[in-house]
């Protein structure tokens, strides 16, 4: 009997849309990564700068995806904007390391980072609960949590994406609202003139604090290239906290009017994030010093650099409430992850989709469920995203992956430009704005940090360029099987 053909349903808004956009992009990121940064850097100014190069940067992608979002508003996004504007190896290796590292990675990431801080409420689910053994391989409460987190999101996702859309939309406002309510604190109630004072005295002395095991610190001081050179590196936290913003395009099959919503719910969303980020900086410089020491009693003489486990909005609130600063944030950060991570598992899936479509992946995954959803690639997501979060590689592996997202990045930029020579005809319901010079200031910008990676990081960089060039026997192995097998592989 013939099965049913089945298609998506453009069910998704402008606000389920931007909530997409908003909600993948806030983890526990901004309340973590500014410790490194600052670490890094220094000093108040060059902490500030960071975020406002990454927001500059993330904004002016979001721009320029938004004309090959409305050129192609179908699901895959920018695993098809690569296939259309170079070649089907091209957009392989994208979908390789998307599928291998990149989503999988990051919603593995996640999820351990919302069982942490469940941790925090119910010590029952800590990392130091081994509740057994395999293969000297520790099953932990934290990674319990996190396996069962994932699979309850992808169980919800396979049902619909009504139901997934409904658990975004709730959790993204909840969280958007709770990150609003900790800058309005430190705005309002939690101003330290001494702390503000310090951070304006040493606003662009620039240093990289290195902390020592005796709980001292080496200081040194940088200037002239030194600063560019650790401004870039130290840009990994920024980019990776704002990444996932181009979610919203992976299901475009699903999105009312395409070609006019998800452009706009790009600069939307990705707009109210980084003001949002900078603020919450901002927020952190009025409460506590940037400098601090390592073996500092309280949160003030431990200051940004040396927060307790590098959680500055923990810290921040500390210095307003007190003991009980550690479950506010807590809580706010479950609720952030939560919804983080249904934003990544809904979108994920529809990348290998996509790729199966093109006889790039399982047959199987290809296909869509009774709900018009793609569940077998929801399934085969949640596997291998749950896999990672139990050999505890995920966190070393997103190190490793950062550079080759932004190389991906660069490229699909660019590919704006030869898809401008290759199809000057086809429909462009909205244009790149600043077309050619904003487009390429991203690229020049994006190389110029994988550049400063690959000479300040190797050891992260070239194992990231390996992951992808991996790909490549992958993908001719791959083309010779299905053609061998008629396209029979499932």
């Amino acid at each position: 009997m013939e099965q049913p053909v089945r298609e998506f349903k453009r069910v998704l808004g402008l606000l389920d849309s931007t909530m997409i956009v908003v909600g993948s992009m806030i983890g526990s990121g901004i309340f973590i990564v500014s410790a490194d940064i600052a670490r890094s850097v220094g000093s108040a100014g060059y902490l500030l700068l960071v975020w406002v190069v990454t927001g500059l940067m993330t904004v002016i992608a979001a721009l320029s995806y938004g004309e090959l979002a409305g050129m192609m508003p179908q699901a895959g996004g920018q695993y098809v904007y690569l296939r259309e504007a170079y070649n089907p190896l091209i957009g392989f290796l994208y979908g390789w390391t998307f599928f291998l590292v990149i989503q999988a990675g990051t919603i593995a990431a996640v999820g351990v980072a919302f069982a942490k801080f469940t941790s925090v409420l119910v010590p029952w689910f800590a990392e130091q609960h081994v509740l057994f053994a395999v293969a000297g391989v520790p099953f932990t409460g934290s990674r319990f949590l996190a396996i069962l987190s994932i699979l309850l999101l992808t169980y919800v996702n396979s049902r619909g994406v009504r139901q997934g859309k409904f658990v975004q939309n709730t959790f993204t406002f909840a969280k958007t609202m709770a990150l609003v309510g900790l800058i309005l604190i430190a705005f309002l109630f939690g101003r330290n003139a001494a702390s503000i004072h310090l951070n304006l005295s040493h606003l662009w002395d620039a240093q990289q604090v290195v902390p020592r095991p005796d709980g001292s610190a080496d200081v040194i001081p940088l200037s002239g290239l030194m600063i560019l050179g650790v401004f870039g590196s130290a840009m990994v936290g920024s980019l990776f906290s704002s990444d996932a913003w181009n979610n919203i395009t992976f299901a475009a099959g699903e999105v009312i009017h395409p070609k006019r919503t998800i452009p706009l719910s790009l600069v939307l969303g990705t707009g109210t994030v980084i003001t949002l980020y900078l603020l919450a900086n901002i927020g952190y410089l009025l409460v506590l010093p940037l400098s601090g020491s390592p073996g500092g009693a309280d949160v003030t003489s431990r200051g940004i650099q040396f927060a307790v486990s590098d959680r500055v909005g923990t810290a921040t609130a500390s210095a307003v409430f007190g003991d009980s600063a550690a479950v506010i944030m807590a809580a706010l950060i479950m609720i952030s992850t939560f919804g983080c991570n249904n934003g990544l598992i809904l979108a994920g899936a529809r990348v290998y989709y996509a790729m199966a479509r093109d006889g790039l992946f399982f047959r199987s995954v290809g296909t869509l469920n009774s709900r018009s959803v793609p569940g077998a690639a929801l399934v085969v997501q949640g596997v291998w995203a749950s896999l990672l979060c139990l050999t505890g590689t995920y966190s070393n592996l997103l190190d490793y992956v950062m550079f080759a997202v932004l190389v991906f990045y660069v490229l699909t930029v660019a590919g704006i430009i030869i898809l401008r020579f290759k199809r000057p005809d086809a429909e462009r319901p909205y244009r790149a704005i600043g077309y050619p010079y904003v487009p390429v200031l991203y690229i020049l910008l994006a190389a110029g940090i994988c550049v400063d990676l690959l000479v300040y990081k190797p050891q992260y960089t070239w194992p990231g360029l390996g992951i992808v060039v991996l790909g490549i026997p992958v993908y001719f192995i791959w083309r010779r099987i299905t053609t061998a097998g008629s396209g029979s592989v499932s």
